[in-house]
């Protein structure tokens, strides 16, 4: 069974949610369909994932009502601006078959072009108020960007997804969060980023994961999972086979202890494995999505 966390404007999220980044559109349904199969109540996609029609369609393949599923997406820089996010939201539940998103999210700070990024969260603020989305977040967002934000609008985040992993834990930015009363939420929560590339073993051949998950008769991956959630994040893995996507389900049956934890805290390296937030520009990433 699940966990759940209660968003600063009350709205209830479960705790483990599932991720479809770089999933392509014809392996989403099934990959969905096995999430949903095994317990997930919480699908993570993206506009800029260009698979949202797929996720769309597991969910009704599903057979489960609609308030069963929490639903989070997110907005792409290309559509940043009031207009542009306020028809973001048009082009992204057209494509998910659903009236309402239960959390709509700006996909990155875009600090080189930050006034757009103002005019989007605005649009996200009155979708809110218009009941068209339950929760309004940010991702990827760096405790300076979260400051300016919260200056120019009116409505806290309740959720900043960013990459958190026991190599990049960013206490600074969980922080910052924190005091705040937003939500952080890990992106590559098992440190994907750290092996997907091909520069290491990464976080999955870690000793000291690897000897706290011999001790509990449990994988790394569930070790990780676990640790995101005994510390009161969010966290969205991600995976297209069935045995993986169960397996990372398996996290609510075992308890680490506070030692466990502090030493899986201890293994943060400072190093991030994705982009800099700040790089993420229209001129480097030129991504027009698409219509619904």
């Amino acid at each position: 069974m699940n966990e759940t966390l209660e968003l600063n404007n009350g709205v209830t999220i479960p705790a483990l949610g599932f991720g479809v980044f770089q999933t392509p559109p014809a392996e989403t349904v099934s990959a969905v369909a096995s999430a949903l199969q095994v317990g997930y109540r919480h699908i993570d996609t993206a506009a800029a994932y260009l698979n949202e029609r797929e996720v769309g369609e597991a969910i009704r393949q599903s057979g489960l009502d609609r308030d069963e599923i929490f639903i989070e997406t997110k907005v792409w820089i290309s559509d940043y601006g009031y207009d542009e996010t306020l028809h973001a939201w048009e082009k992204s539940t057209g494509k998910l078959g659903v009236d309402t998103l239960d959390l709509l999210i700006l996909h990155q700070p875009m600090p080189a072009h930050f006034d757009r990024t103002i005019e989007a969260y605005r649009a996200l603020e009155t979708l809110l108020a218009d009941g068209k989305v339950r929760a309004i977040g940010v991702s990827n967002f760096m405790p300076d960007h979260l400051e300016t934000l919260l200056e120019q609008t009116s409505v806290v985040p309740a959720v900043n997804q960013v990459e958190v992993h026991p190599y990049f834990s960013q206490p600074e930015v969980r922080a910052a969060d924190a005091a705040h009363g937003v939500l952080t939420q890990a992106w590559s929560p098992i440190g994907g980023i750290t092996f997907y590339r091909g520069e290491s073993a990464g976080t999955l051949a870690d000793p000291v994961i690897g000897g706290i998950a011999d001790a509990h008769g449990k994988t790394p991956a569930q070790v990780m999972l676990r640790w995101h959630l005994q510390e009161g994040r969010s966290a969205i893995p991600k995976s297209v086979r069935a045995e993986r996507i169960a397996e990372n389900f398996d996290v609510f049956d075992f308890e680490l202890t506070a030692a466990e934890l502090e030493a899986i805290d201890a293994l943060d390296t400072g190093e991030r494995g994705g982009p800099e937030p700040a790089s993420i520009t229209p001129e480097v990433f030129a991504l027009t999505i698409p219509e619904a």
